[in-house]
């Protein structure tokens, strides 16, 4: 390995240094565990022979006790593994360019430090698709199979049904809008030429809009490869997120704006935009998302409709 950075400290298993792998897996993390995502992938380590890597990012967490217990797990790893560690954050765009800056093989794999496998030949389909046909970029997928079913979590499971567990067929109609970092597969020359773009800061919209830039440049494969999203949040922590999105948000529409004007998002932010007294009664849009008396359809509308008035001020 080279010197890390002054930023940086890195630990490889046993399995690393001689490992010529064709595919890694690049795992980014803060103050999540993704000790059992990476003992999930593990298991596949004796039919891939080293073909695959992971490489997992703590980026700035500065918990003592989870750097030490997600060490543990990567030097027990049967697959080659190497944990980075950041000292300060840097946020999700920097820290997946740094992951791959890290990576050996000729296909990257994003995968979220909350994402679970759906299946145990899944590090196995991703590669026997880089052997076969080695695709620029290529999306698996994501499902709630595995997640929460708490009635915290209702309406984002709800919301996230609706919007982002997607059948593939359909994804490939339009394939640069469902491009997310929780399961997706680029091959190094297409990110060499489209990284992301390093000023995306805080939640949300960074990964669009690097699939936006992709697609015109490179096919965008959609299979059916899903893992689960275990992340859902309640009500609150969706709402801060995209409270914390809008910025970002509004680099997306001045980048792209032919392509996000077909988004109900967009068109439903135009249409708030010219209502009297926005931030007014945006607030109580927000109120009734949180109202647990109200059915979880109503409150899904409602904080979809909360998200589109807070977007409204970028567009």
């Amino acid at each position: 390995m080279k010197a890390p950075p002054r930023n940086e400290t890195r630990v490889a298993n046993p399995a690393w240094k001689a490992a010529r792998p064709a595919v890694s897996v690049l795992v980014p993390f803060l103050g999540d565990d993704p000790s059992e995502l990476l003992q999930r992938l593990d298991e596949e380590a004796a039919i891939l022979g080293g073909s695959v890597e992971v490489i997992a990012l703590d980026d700035g967490s500065s918990d003592a006790g989870l750097s030490a217990q997600v060490r543990s797990v990567v030097r027990g790893m049967r697959l080659p593994a190497c944990l980075v560690t950041l000292r300060r954050n840097e946020g999700r765009s920097r820290g997946r360019n740094r992951l791959a800056g890290h990576a050996r093989g000729g296909s990257f794999l994003f995968l979220d430090a909350d994402m679970r496998p759906d299946h145990r030949r899944f590090l196995q389909t991703w590669a026997d698709l880089v052997a076969r046909e080695d695709p620029a970029v290529a999306f698996g997928g994501f499902s709630l199979d595995q997640a929460p079913a708490d009635a915290a979590f209702a309406v984002h499971r709800a919301m996230s049904l609706r919007a982002e567990c997607v059948p593939f067929t359909e994804r490939a109609r339009q394939p640069e809008k469902y491009v997310y970092t929780s399961n997706l597969l680029v091959r190094r020359d297409a990110f060499e030429a489209e990284a992301f773009a390093s000023d995306f800061s805080g939640w949300g919209w960074e990964d669009v809009e690097w699939g936006m830039r992709i697609a015109r440049r490179f096919r965008v494969l959609h299979l059916d490869n899903p893992a689960s999203h275990l992340g859902l949040d309640t009500v609150d922590g969706l709402a801060r997120k995209y409270e914390q999105s809008v910025e970002n948000f509004g680099r997306v529409v001045r980048r792209h704006p032919q392509i996000v004007s077909r988004y109900p998002s967009y068109r439903a932010a135009r249409l708030l935009k010219r209502a009297p007294g926005l931030p007014a009664w945006r607030g109580w849009l927000k109120r009734l998302a949180l109202s647990g008396g109200l059915p979880v359809s109503a409150r899904a509308f409602s904080l979809r409709l909360y998200r589109a008035a807070l977007y409204a001020e970028a567009v």
